[in-house]
């Protein structure tokens, strides 16, 4: 198994989803637009329409524990990217993650994926996480093998090849602190 990865920056904070951070959040997805549709589905015009409302539609389902979505800020209070878990049941959830073009190639897609992990232990009683990624994104597949994620089988996302990975986290942080 890989070293685990490097901890946030200090200057770098993952913080849960708040009404305040709507702001930032809608810069940080039209700034990124173009770089996310290379590697995953465009959101649509609509989503940008209507994102308040989307907000807090995030942010109530929130609040009934089926989703824990966080932002990844800057000193400035700047959105660096969203790491999320969604469907949680079972003490199982699934991680998402995207991060800003502007901070790709830091390490702060591995480590802000290191916290989340830890802190589905931790603040949400987790006890395993599934996540995605398409074939032709090397970066995430690593920032997931490196964080303790194994190939979990194949699957198709938005009519592309991809490979469905899995992490049982109390192994993880049992052998990443031996």
């Amino acid at each position: 198994m890989p070293p685990p990865p490097p901890p946030l920056p200090p200057s770098v904070h993952l913080t849960r989803l708040r009404d305040g951070h709507a702001e930032a959040v809608l810069a940080f997805e039209r700034e990124n637009r173009g770089y996310f549709a290379r590697s995953v589905p465009d959101r649509g015009d609509d989503y940008f329409t209507r994102f308040a409302s989307r907000h807090a539609a995030l942010l109530a389902e929130q609040e009934t524990g089926l989703c824990h979505f966080h932002v990844l800020l800057d000193d400035h209070g700047a959105v660096l990217g969203r790491v999320n878990l969604v469907d949680v049941a079972d003490g199982s959830a699934d991680l998402g993650y995207r991060i800003a073009e502007r901070a790709t190639g830091r390490g702060l897609a591995a480590a802000a994926v290191r916290e989340i992990r830890a802190r589905a232990a931790t603040d949400y009683g987790l006890t395993a996480l599934t996540a995605a990624t398409t074939l032709d994104n090397p970066a995430s597949r690593a920032v997931l093998t490196r964080n303790g994620f194994v190939p979990a089988g194949d699957i198709e996302l938005d009519g592309r090849p991809g490979t469905r990975f899995r992490l049982r986290i109390g192994q993880w942080i049992s052998s990443s602190h031996a």
